[in-house]
């Protein structure tokens, strides 16, 4: 095997797959990236059997070939070479780097081991802009569910209909939905549940294409199912995982459709004044009050260690005087996610979920649950 390209592109071609490389002493392969050059151009290949990562390098095939190379090795060597042309040779599962006056050889090992890479048939899917698919993403993502306890909350739920997909993520403590338009695609309907990892990674991937726009060929993501795995398709990198197995809680029952009481309040002096009453919560518990009257919302806690805050924020208030007691920490993450000037609050009383949401992001319903004395 023998291909040349720029540094520059196999240093971001390799920090794209091999991000999930973790040192496995049951299967060593898996340390390993699968290097491969065909007809089709140059393939860089990871996998650690729950996600699998291809990225198409940029450069030119001289002879056709593959092998498997420790991950870290590579990529730190790599990370050191000019930013000049790389020669790379492969004969024998030993491959030569040359550029300018560096020259290495670094040992490999056969493909044979390497895990074979799930292949999805890709009649169906859909279609979204690759930075709306982003945004949609990290403003559900930080709800997922961080243990083991329920599986099936573990992940984000991908809900598709015919023309949107609706994203969810909750740990019994919180909520969001965001929704999306599909720019493309066959895909009617379906639900699945997409592991944090693979979301992480996914978002990772995008972050690392974005920063480099002018490079990016297609703005736009592809995603096609299949009974237990998903594929992404963003620009050079198809990203396969499977999905989790388990049935999500249908989390509209937990939405209310009727509020007694609404208000409208300014998204900077909210968050500003539920930093500072903050100081005040008591340990562990992370509480806040917010007492809804006419014309303003109070944001009060105490601590018999530490002491008091109470701020009145100026705010349209419509229907009943009433409050709830949540956690600041859970509200904080659904102000710091909406980009509106204008938040909107709806409750229905302290024994059931405040909602969050906004006319800028009209796609977007944040739900905290309660602290109940």
């Amino acid at each position: 095997m023998k291909f040349i390209c720029l540094q520059e592109n196999l240093k971001k071609g390799l920090a794209v797959v091999s991000h999930i490389n973790n040192k496995n002493i049951n299967l060593p392969i898996l340390n390993n990236i699968l290097i491969r050059a065909n007809d089709s151009g140059i393939e860089l290949i990871s996998t650690n059997l729950e996600i699998g990562i291809t990225h198409q390098l940029r450069g030119k095939v001289e002879e056709l070939g593959e092998t498997t190379i420790d991950a870290k090795i590579i990529s730190d060597y790599v990370n050191l070479l000019p930013s000049e042309k790389v020669e790379f040779k492969e004969s024998d599962n030993e491959s030569s780097l040359k550029c300018e006056n560096y020259k290495t050889k670094i040992k490999g090992e056969s493909t044979k081991e390497f895990p074979l890479i799930p292949v999805i048939d890709r009649e169906h899917y859909s279609e979204f802009n690759i930075f709306d698919f982003r945004k949609a993403l990290n403003s559900v993502a930080f709800a997922v569910a961080n243990n083991d306890n329920r599986l099936e909350l573990s992940g984000v739920l991908f809900e598709f209909s015919e023309n949107y997909l609706t994203m969810v993520a909750t740990d019994s403590y919180r909520l969001a939905e965001r929704r999306i338009s599909l720019k493309g695609g066959n895909i009617n309907s379906g639900r699945v549940i997409v592991p944090a990892r693979t979301v992480q990674e996914i978002l990772r991937i995008i972050s690392g294409l974005s920063a480099d726009a002018q490079s990016i060929e297609s703005d736009l993501v592809k995603i096609y199912l299949s009974d237990n795995q998903i594929l992404f398709t963003l620009d050079s990198v198809e990203l396969i995982s499977r999905l989790i197995n388990g049935q999500y809680p249908d989390y509209k029952q937990i939405i209310p459709d009727k509020y007694k009481t609404e208000a409208n309040v300014k998204r900077q002096e909210l968050l500003r004044a539920i930093k500072a009453s903050s100081i005040f919560s008591k340990t562990g518990i992370y509480d806040i009050s917010l007492v809804f009257k006419k014309g303003l919302i109070n944001v009060y806690s105490s601590s018999g260690q530490s002491g008091e805050s109470s701020i009145d924020l100026s705010a349209d208030v419509s229907g009943e005087d009433n409050d709830i007691t949540v956690n600041y920490r859970y509200l904080l993450d659904g102000l710091n996610i909406n980009e509106g000037e204008f938040i909107t609050l709806r409750v229905i009383n302290n024994n059931t979920p405040c909602a969050l949401s906004s006319q800028e992001e009209s796609d977007y319903l944040y739900i905290v649950m309660p602290i109940r004395n």
